[in-house]
């Protein structure tokens, strides 16, 4: 069946000599791939929509497996982002860290609209603007991925109170009582935990200015990356990059 779908261009893969693999995330079908035939060639029509980042209408044969675009229009192309190394790595590594745990054509209107914010606020922001959008997109990844940290309540007792420090091993926040004779433990302010909790469950789109010292993001950083490789299941070669960029700044 013909389709009309706008979607965000997150992965293109070279198939033959001429055509590309294209998966595009959208919010009526979720994430699906879908061939683009030319789409190599410099002069075809498809060339231009079915770069990366690109956020376009098209029209596509849906499958059950692997769909077939049939043309495509740019409605957006985020130049800001592709005109920025940095810029241009984060969005590579939320489009990456979508494709690895999105299901294949299992829409959610929350994570998409999510997506696009986060794109948005890359595009519309100072590079150094962007860790806080981004660990917040990661977060209902990791959600959606099935294994979010708990930072509510302390994740071996439920209580609410005194929590106190944050246990990868143990997936979460822990009070202070839980807390004692547990090793390699992160202590963390309660601002910091905080933060975490609004980061999990409010929306880009209510972020409004939030101010974050240095200090605290690099240690926000720290513990989510160590919470992504002791959970996360995919090697992320974006997230590589990045870490990579951050040593040359």
């Amino acid at each position: 069946m013909l389709q009309k779908i706008e979607a965000f261009v997150i992965k293109t893969q070279d198939y033959g000599e001429s055509n590309k693999i294209i998966t595009l995330f959208s919010q009526s079908l979720g994430k699906f791939s879908a061939i683009a035939r030319g789409a190599k060639k410099t002069k075809s029509r498809m060339a231009a929509v079915t770069q990366p980042f690109i956020y376009g209408r098209f029209f596509v044969y849906v499958n059950k497996g692997l769909s077939t675009i049939q043309q495509g229009e740019i409605i957006d192309s985020y130049r800001p982002i592709r005109e920025d190394i940095i810029k241009t790595s984060y969005a590579a590594y939320i489009s990456e860290l979508t494709d690895k745990l999105m299901d294949s054509q299992s829409p959610d209107l929350y994570i998409f609209d999510q997506f696009l914010s986060t794109i948005r606020w890359i595009a519309e922001h100072d590079s150094d603007e962007v860790e806080i959008p981004i660990m917040m997109y990661e977060l209902k990844m990791f959600a959606k991925g099935g294994f979010a940290p708990v930072v509510d309540c302390c994740v071996r007792c439920g209580n609410k109170e005194q929590l106190q420090s944050f246990s990868i091993a143990d997936g979460g926040l822990l009070c202070v009582n839980c807390q004692q004779g547990t090793m390699n433990t992160i202590a963390l302010p309660e601002s910091l935990r905080k933060l975490l909790y609004v980061f999990a469950h409010i929306g880009i789109e209510r972020l409004g200015t939030v101010s974050v010292k240095p200090d605290n993001k690099r240690l926000l950083r720290l513990l989510l990356d160590a919470y992504y490789d002791q959970y996360g299941s995919y090697y992320l070669k974006s997230r590589r990059v990045l870490k990579q960029l951050d040593q040359l700044m």
